[in-house]
């Protein structure tokens, strides 16, 4: 079993090819790709449900449905790297959303490089020569 320090650490490249179908079985979402309104950097991909964004739109602060607890999950609740929801876009068939926001405290992943500060969850590049992950921020 995969650890989540070596998963969120580690160079093994190790997709889950499976969360899709975990998703469907969860049924009512939709993906949401996070993006970094002054930057354009894309932050995270998450889903929505209906309560997720109407919470989110109402509080202006990002919000999403955890597939794997079942519940919601507003960013930065317990470790306080919050999302101020600036703007939601909607793609043409509708079946996908853009979260535009701007981060509060300036951290965005809750995982941190070595200096301890909090990182673009994107923070690692596949090496085409390898297949092994290079960590872009240490």
């Amino acid at each position: 079993m995969t650890t989540i320090n070596e998963l969120e650490e580690g160079a093994v490249l190790r997709l889950d090819f499976t969360k899709l179908a975990q998703v469907a079985a969860v049924g009512g979402v939709l993906p949401c790709a996070v993006q970094d309104a002054d930057t354009g950097e894309v932050i995270l991909v998450a889903y929505v449900n209906e309560q997720a964004l109407r919470l989110a739109v109402e509080t202006r602060t990002a919000v999403f449905w955890s597939t794997s607890r079942n519940e919601l999950w507003e960013k930065g609740k317990t470790s306080g790297e919050t999302f101020a929801l600036i703007e939601v876009r909607v793609n043409c068939e509708q079946n996908s959303l853009l979260y535009r926001v701007r981060p509060t405290r300036g951290g965005i992943c809750h995982t941190k490089n070595a200096a301890s500060e909090p990182r673009n969850c994107y923070y690692r590049a596949l090496d085409f020569g390898t297949w092994e992950l290079v960590n872009m921020d240490r």
